[in-house]
């Protein structure tokens, strides 16, 4: 619904401030608006909040932080933001660029001090960042963060409604954003079969819902390849409804077909699933991922996520990450739960893992000794690859190894939005009362995302637009 309500007597709810959406930029835009002396509901579709922000690793990048300076790490936003231009091809919009990198470092400390999020002591890095500027929360999860956002929410008394679905919006006559239509007691595996309500905003409406990973055919239609023989990483909530319903109030749509994979993820088990944080955290940063036909590495592991993800591709079959135990031990992380699913599985030797695996065992010695060559010069002359200081041979038993297969991750396209988080028209204007912020909007990305950005922009754009939004 998209036009002034004539009368009727469909049921009413009022706030300053409409949220669509309840994962990180969602909630944060809430919180923002809340504090700027606005009465705040936010619509969620689903039973819960999160979303995919729920099953993220939490870990958010921020430079020139108190934390890097201490360990020594030199990062300042405008390095950030060249290592952002760059996995996004240049066709990142700047401006939106500089707004997230400019304020990272505001929003982990946001995160830490005034949410209360516990992170890690330790700083990583992920591929595509120039430095280590990553930083994860207590039990590497977006959950964490969820839920100390939540409770913050709780404590301010800010209204969420569930199973509520957002399925357009209201203008007066002039345009405006006034309000949405939704349907409540809403069921995502029924469909549309709950009660229509109308909920007006005072002031304005912030579009959080997501991005639509999970919608095959969307996402097809923006990438043919992308059917649902490709797994994603994303929850089932994960669709194109409501940037759909943007699109037909004449929000300018930028980027659609950019949809990133991850490399990290395993065809051995569904959806995001345990593997990655073997993959992401150990292989990529301190072992090697080969063509199991060749025996042979084929790209910088810690390449950014597009370029990874297109090399595996193009092999044309699950490629396999491998580490040693030297690499778990120096990681810090846990991989049992990884193993006991049999994700990635633990070899005595690694002839044992090439029998595994059906690799020529003594093309994978060949590339285990060269590999091993560069970590020894801290120069890898094959693939440019950063020798991090934690890095060592791969020589330690016993071997791990993990069959890897890009899966739909991330939707770097969406609705334009300008530096104050408002919604842009396909002439360049504001949409009136229309903000948004998250995976919903497209522009900061560019081609690809680099890991743990997409927290930087939630949190930096959500809080934005719901201070924006008060006004």
């Amino acid at each position: 619904m998209t036009n002034q309500i004539s009368g009727g007597t469909v049921p009413l709810v009022r706030a300053d401030v409409i949220v669509i959406g309840s994962g990180f930029a969602g909630l944060s835009a809430a919180i923002e608006a809340h504090n700027a002396g606005s009465s705040v509901v936010i619509i969620e579709k689903m039973h819960a909040p999160g979303g995919n922000s729920l099953i993220s690793d939490g870990g958010i990048a921020a430079a020139g932080t108190e934390e890097q300076k201490k360990a020594g790490i030199a990062d300042t936003p405008g390095l950030f933001y060249k290592d952002m231009m760059k996995a996004g091809l240049g066709i990142n919009h700047p401006e939106l660029v500089k707004t997230v990198t400019d304020n990272s470092k505001e929003a982990y400390e946001w995160l830490r001090d005034y949410i209360g999020v516990p992170f890690l002591e330790k700083i990583e890095i992920f591929g595509g960042h120039s430095v280590p500027r990553c930083f994860t929360p207590e039990g590497i999860s977006g959950s964490v963060i969820v839920k100390k956002l939540i409770q913050k929410i709780k404590e301010k008394n800010i209204k969420i409604m569930f199973h509520t679905h957002f399925t357009g919006f209201i203008r007066n006559t002039k345009g405006k954003v006034t309000g949405i239509e939704v349907t409540e007691n809403y069921n995502y595996k029924k469909g549309d079969t709950g009660t229509v309500k109308h909920i007006m905003a005072g002031k304005a409406v912030i579009l959080a819902a997501g991005g639509f990973g999970s919608d095959i055919d969307f996402r097809s239609s923006q990438d043919p390849r992308l059917t649902g023989k490709i797994d994603t990483t994303n929850q089932p909530s994960a669709t194109s409804e409501s940037l759909k319903a943007a699109l037909h109030i004449g929000s300018c749509p930028v980027h659609l077909s950019h949809i990133q994979l991850g490399p990290w993820a395993s065809p051995d088990e569904k959806g995001y699933g345990d593997g990655p944080s073997f993959s992401e955290y150990i292989v990529f940063q301190r072992g090697i991922v080969i063509d199991p036909g060749t025996g042979k590495r084929f790209a910088n592991e810690l390449a950014d996520r597009k370029t990874l993800s297109d090399a595996i591709l193009e092999t044309g079959h699950p490629c396999i990450g491998i580490a040693d135990s030297a690499a778990v031990k120096n990681s810090g992380w846990n991989i049992e739960k990884c193993l006991k699913k049999g994700i990635v599985k633990q070899f005595a030797s690694p002839a044992e893992l090439a029998s595994d695996y059906g690799i020529n065992p003594v093309s994978l010695e060949k590339t285990i000794d060269r590999f091993n060559s560069f970590v020894l010069e801290k120069n890898d002359t094959d693939f440019k690859k950063p020798v991090i200081d934690t890095a060592s041979e791969i020589k330690t038993l016993p071997f791990y190894g993990i069959r890897l297969w890009p899966k739909v991750h991330f939707t770097m396209g969406g609705i334009l939005i300008n530096k104050n988080a408002q919604v842009l028209d396909l002439d360049g204007r504001p949409v009136e009362g229309l903000y948004a912020a998250g995976e919903v909007t497209g522009g900061v990305h560019g081609a690809s995302r680099l890991g743990s950005c997409a927290i930087t922009e939630c949190i930096v754009l959500g809080r934005i637009a719901g201070m924006e939004s008060a006004k």
